[in-house]
């Protein structure tokens, strides 16, 4: 974690601060929302969340080392640290991520927004930035007014480009994002039917992912998937520059002759104003070109050479949500368990249809989908039904997927009552040379299954 001084804190906190007690470092040696993650000199804040209120915590982060807490309600009985009384936690760390922000005016911020594929976009462009600049990315899937603060809050001197993922629940999230994190380049992987049950509509998703947009100042630039309507709909949105990647031929930033190698990777021929060359790179799935040509539009936008990136996008790590297991008997499992939605379950398929062996697929409910939620199961399953040999299904939506499947062809189509049910029917199952893929909504925790079959 990066040190932030007492005085910082306090300049940033400002109006925001009801009162001081006690005393603390000059520095502090991190700031986390987390107690189980508090160290020796730590600075934790106490945010109230649906199912946790941090205050509850104070207690033991001051045992595991903390030397200040923010707190929104005085605490007499915390003593030997630095207690700072604000009116609301969350807008303190909002205000300290902005101070940090604004310390560092060279920096290049990258925001990275879409409705599928913002976290493999946000690392690919990590690994292209960083074969020149000195690059900071937000961990994991941090994209909230939590996470995207606290990578902020991880921004040191020698930092020349920070790359953040931005996540969004509702209108007007990726505006405050922007607020906090000043970008000055804007992607948009792409605008579909996800979160359709809390924002009714394809145009008020692409409405949201737009505030990105908004945000860019005119000498900014605005990366955008030119094989997405939705997303070139956006255009008015901002007068920063306008850059496109795709596979269309309109695409600025363009792949050609993508080719696919099963769980070793793809490769295409990146093609450019600037020439052409070739990508080999070792992430399984060709849907992944996708981020791989946003990351190549961003370092051309930062002046990186073909060969720079070409390097950068072939030694990138391939460990993100996706994981290849070996699974019963022989057996190997692709665990994308981590999240479902129509386009994200049809890509999985067809990295699955690249496979030598039986094609089995576990598929979860998609969740969210509102109004299109019976549609999108049907075309999920028949997809399905096109492309696998064995469909084991489980959730609410499974009998639907399953019809469609069966409609589609496939005889070997499973409905599951539960996970449990799941794990005991592909144990029996599952052989040498088999492929499972596990995928779905992350409120059915289909990892579960992942972990007993390969317990």
């Amino acid at each position: 974690m990066a040190d932030i001084s007492f005085a910082e804190v306090l300049g940033a906190l400002g109006p925001l601060l009801v009162d001081i007690k006690g005393e603390g470092p000059s520095c502090f040696h991190g700031v986390t929302v987390d107690s189980r993650k508090v160290g020796p000199g730590s600075l934790f804040i106490a945010l109230r969340g649906e199912r946790h209120d941090g205050h509850q915590f104070v207690a033991e982060a001051v045992a595991r080392g903390a030397k200040g807490v923010i707190v929104s309600q005085p605490l007499s009985d915390i003593q030997g640290v630095a207690l700072f009384h604000v009116t609301d936690t969350l807008l303190a760390l909002h205000a300290m991520a902005t101070q940090r922000r604004r310390r560092h005016p060279s920096l290049r911020v990258i925001g990275i927004t879409g409705s599928v594929g913002k976290t493999t976009t946000k690392e690919l462009t990590a690994a292209v930035l960083g074969t020149r600049f000195r690059v900071l990315k937000s961990p994991g899937n941090l994209n909230t007014d939590i996470g995207l603060p606290l990578s902020l809050l991880e921004l040191q001197p020698e930092h020349e480009v920070a790359v953040l993922e931005m996540g969004m629940f509702q209108i007007g999230d990726i505006a405050l994002l922007c607020q906090i994190a000043s970008p000055h380049i804007g992607v948009i992987t792409n605008v579909g039917p996800v979160h359709l049950e809390r924002l009714t509509s394809i145009e008020a998703i692409a409405s949201a992912k737009g505030e990105l947009l908004e945000a860019l100042p005119p000498s900014g630039t605005a990366v955008t998937n030119g094989d997405c309507p939705w997303t070139q709909s956006l255009r008015s949105k901002t007068r920063a520059s306008w850059v496109t990647f795709g596979l269309g031929e309109g695409c600025e930033v363009r792949g050609m002759d993508l080719e696919g190698y099963g769980l070793s990777g793809f490769s295409f021929r990146l093609v450019t104003k600037e020439g052409e060359v070739e990508v080999p790179s070792p992430m399984p799935g060709k849907h992944n070109v996708y981020a791989a040509l946003a990351a190549s539009a961003v370092g051309l936008t930062l002046g990186m050479s073909l060969e720079e990136i070409s390097f950068g996008l072939s030694s990138a790590r391939t460990d993100l949500r996706l994981r290849v297991v070996p699974g019963p008997r022989g057996s190997t499992i692709i665990d994308d368990s981590y999240n479902a939605s129509p386009p994200s379950v049809t890509a999985a398929l067809d990295l699955l249809a690249e496979l030598e062996g039986r094609r089995i697929a576990l598929l979860g409910d998609m969740l969210e989908l509102g109004p299109i939620e019976e549609e999108a199961h049907i075309s999920v399953g028949r997809y399905a039904g096109q492309t696998v040999d064995l469909l084991v299904l489980v959730g609410a939506k499974a009998p639907i997927m399953a019809e469609a499947a069966r409609q589609a062809g496939l005889e070997q189509v499973i409905v599951a009552d539960s996970k449990e049910e799941a794990v005991r029917l592909l144990k029996d199952e599952l052989r040498r040379g088999d492929y499972l893929l596990v995928k779905g909504s992350r409120a059915l925790a289909l990892e579960k299954v992942v972990e007993a079959l390969t317990s």
